[in-house]
Order: C-alpha cells, then structure tokens, then sequence
C-alpha cells in the first residue's frame, strides 16, 4: 500500500514520509532522474551511496526503447535497472508533445491532440504512435514503479485563457480516466505490487484555472498532488507564486510534488519554504557532465531564515577552469559525498573533465546528486527542529 504521514511543519514547510512496497521515503526528498532506466554516469551502488530514497524512470523514452515486451521479461524497471528502492514514473504527457513537436524539423508532422490521447512522431525514427489515458497508465504498470503520474496536457505559460481552459478540462477528463484505469485494475502493477497514483495540477499562469484544477484534482482521490506546467522550476518566482494560490486548497495528508524542479540548490530551499515536498530534475548529472560542480552551504535556522550561501554563482563550481590546475583539495571540505571523502580533488577532476576521461562523469555526478540530497535533508533536520 501507499500511505504519507505529515510529522511537522514550520511555517508552511512540511516534514513527513510516506510508504511504497519498495521501502519509505522521507519528505522533503530530491529525486535523482533515471530517464532511461539509470541515473546517468551512476550505477545503483552509486545512488545508493548518495542516499537517493527514490528515483524517476521515463514512461515515453522506455516505451520506445527497450520497449515493454523486454521490459515485462525482465519483470519490470526494478529487476531491469538493478534498482530496490522507489521509483517514480512519469506518464510521457510532457515528452509526447514537447519530443513530438522538436520532429518538425525533420518535416514529420506535429503531435496531435485529441480527446482520446496523443498521437506523436517518436524522436528516435519518426515512426507514430499513440498515448491515451488508459495506455499511459497500462504502460506504468508494465514498469511496476511505486508511484504513477496521470497523463496530462502540459500547456505553455503564454496560452491564452480560452485555450488554457480548454486544455485544462481536457486533463481532468484524462485525470479521470486515468484514476478509473487504477481502480479497474485494483490499484496494482502487472506484478501484483500497489502503485499509487498522482494527480496533476495544470492551468498555465492562470489563478482561477489554477485553483480550478486544484479543486478537481484534490477531489478525485489520487494519493499524491502534482503541480506541472511550464513556469514550474524553471521560474521560481512563478512556481511559489502558483503554490500561493492553491496551497490552500490542496490536501494536508497526501505529498505535494513539484515537477521538474531542482535545477539550483536556492531552487530547492524556496521550494522546502513554500510547502513542497518532492522534487526532480535533470541538472545535477547534466550539470556535472558539463564541468559544473555544486558548491555552497545552508545557513539560518528556520524556513524564515535560511539562505543558500557561495562563493560561486548560484553555486556553480566550473571545474575546467585554470585556477582547480594545482588545487589539491576535495570539490568541498566537509562535504560526506564518496568523491569528496575518498579524496579526489579538484585539480584532478579538472584534468579528468578536460581529457574528458569516462571516470569524471561518475565522480562529478556523485557529489552533485549527493549535494542535493544533502541539503534536503538539512532542510528536513532544520524544520523538525522547530518544533
């Protein structure tokens, strides 16, 4: 089963945990990108070793390839990838229209939209396919994760009220199917295992069509809250500006999961401060395989007070820089990641990177996905502390 338990909060960020059939999970949490069924550079030892809790698995990129016949034959993501925590899978909805409409340029018609689903062009071959609420939701279940998303239209900051409000009817009436499919199937995977189901809150930059859709979304029964869109971690201002307008309206007692962000370490604590729960992004591991290192620490005591301080911008260490040439010393001092405590410095990771020796991408992304995992767990000690 699934269950989430609020422990505390401070303000309005929030401590807890919740329960899946492949262990606990402790909020707030950052979780590492497994896009293609391994978290880039990084084995399971290694994620482990950053004290990941749970992961992300990619519903579009594993439906094309390797596909579900190899995946059901393997007995699902888990047993595929090696992995025996958690692991969430996202339902495709962003990659069918955003990967589906970058094959315009190869001439291949557009994704298109109808009230039964996606039809899209896959970005590997150009070869259609078809994604509909129930197929989304099969396809989750063929991976076995802990924890599905609802297939949902994702639509543009800019999109005119009237489209917005359209779009957005569209995604609860998929939201619906969605959870109908789950209840039909008894709420398990093709293993036999529950799969807990979340709900996804759109609307653009819409207040009304926001609270809207967290109204509907909240009354249908999904054990977690998503909030999508495109404003959500990439801009910060409008992400706590949208938690502002339907914090109120999202239930207490399930997690709330902010999409796609977690991009720089201030990104999380904003998050943590607004009432966020969960987190994902690609740019600790992308960051780290293009020669950008995290470096920085929390300070303050309480969510009123904390702030991310470092000497680098946003935190961003660039490790092929001339001045790491003769730097003997760890990416951090004190930080507990494997790369920093085994010793490796920054003088070498620098040569690594510039000879572009395989070694870097791992010893890069293990501190950079530690770091984030880090600080989520200072921001869990800090607020529980409050009490």
């Amino acid at each position: 089963m699934f269950s989430f338990t609020l422990q505390h909060t401070s303000e309005e960020a929030r401590v807890g945990e919740f329960s899946t059939p492949h262990g606990t999970v402790h909020t707030p949490i950052f979780m590492p990108v497994g896009t293609q069924g391994t978290v880039k550079a990084l084995d399971p030892t290694d994620v482990e070793s950053t004290h990941a809790e749970i992961i992300l698995g990619n519903t579009y990129h594993l439906y094309l390839r390797p596909g579900m016949e190899v995946m059901e034959s393997a007995g699902g993501l888990h047993s595929f990838m090696g992995w025996d925590k958690p692991i969430l899978t996202d339902s495709g909805g962003f990659q069918v229209l955003s990967l589906g409409a970058s094959m315009a340029k190869h001439s291949a018609p557009l994704s298109k939209i109808t009230e039964e689903g996606v039809e899209f062009t896959s970005h590997l071959d150009g070869s259609r396919h078809f994604f509909s609420p129930e197929k989304a939701i099969e396809i989750q279940r063929q991976l076995g994760s802990d924890i599905m998303m609802v297939f949902d239209e994702c639509t543009p900051d800019k999109a005119t009220s009237s489209y917005a409000k359209e779009a957005l009817d569209r995604t609860h009436r998929w939201a619906q199917a969605c959870y109908d499919y789950w209840q039909e199937h008894e709420r398990r995977s093709v293993y036999g295992k529950y799969q807990a189901l979340f709900g996804i809150v759109q609307g653009a930059m819409h207040k009304d069509l926001r609270r809207l859709s967290a109204e509907t979304i909240a009354g249908i029964g999904f054990d977690g809250i998503a909030i999508g869109g495109e404003t959500v971690g990439f801009n910060m201002e409008g992400t706590i500006e949208l938690m502002d307008w339907i914090r109120e309206l999202l239930p207490k007692d399930k997690p709330r999961y902010a999409m796609g962000l977690g991009r720089d370490p201030d990104d999380l604590i904003r998050a943590v401060r607004a009432g966020f729960d969960m987190f994902d992004c690609i740019a600790p591991t992308r960051f780290a395989r293009n020669g950008t290192l995290y470096v920085g620490h929390l300070t303050g005591t309480s969510p009123k007070t904390w702030e991310f301080e470092s000497e680098f911008h946003a935190g961003r260490l660039q490790i092929g820089n001339a001045r790491w040439a003769k730097d003997h010393t760890p990416i951090m001092e004190d930080c507990d990641c494997w790369t920093c405590s085994q010793g490796f410095t920054k003088a070498y990771l620098r040569h690594l990177f510039n000879t572009k020796e395989l070694l870097y991408y791992r010893l890069a992304s293990i501190h950079n996905v530690r770091f984030m995992l880090r600080l989520t767990e200072q921001l869990r000690a800090s607020v529980l502390a409050a009490q």
